[in-house]
């Protein structure tokens, strides 16, 4: 988060008590740009493949849309973060009592690729593709 803090503030996009920051597309975008090896992340646990989207779902007020395909390069899928809490102090926080995951479930050793395309609020599209071994974490 301190690189994300710093980042923000050489691009003159917030300063320090900015309570909605990232909360526009033009705001996330150059961000989500330099962190998009972090887009999502994958973990076996439990016997199964979990499928996170933490990261996108941290910047969820700036995008309308998160698609993802998994062992394809077709985003047929759709991720459904929370809400973005515009009216709060922290529209972008993750709410525990929100009923909402932020990965999805799989087969353990089924994901072997992720491709994902955001679409920001304004329209715009970005798509990366992730190999298991770039996205495995522990």
């Amino acid at each position: 988060m301190r690189f994300v803090m710093a980042a923000a503030l050489a691009l003159g996009l917030a300063g320090p008590a900015s309570a909605d920051i990232f909360t526009d597309a033009e705001q996330a975008r150059p961000i989500l740009g330099m962190t998009k090896a972090n887009w999502i992340a994958v973990r076996e646990f439990n016997g199964q493949d979990l499928l996170y989207f933490t990261h996108l779902a941290s910047y969820r007020c700036a995008l309308s849309e998160i698609r993802y395909g998994v062992n394809s390069d077709q985003p047929i899928l759709t991720y459904q973060p929370e809400p973005c809490y515009r009216d709060e102090p922290t529209p972008y926080a993750l709410k525990s009592d929100s009923g909402v995951l932020v990965y999805v479930e799989f087969p353990l050793n089924h994901i072997r690729t992720v491709t994902v395309q955001i679409t920001y609020t304004d329209g715009v599209q970005e798509t990366a593709t992730f190999d298991r071994s770039g996205a495995l974490i522990d």
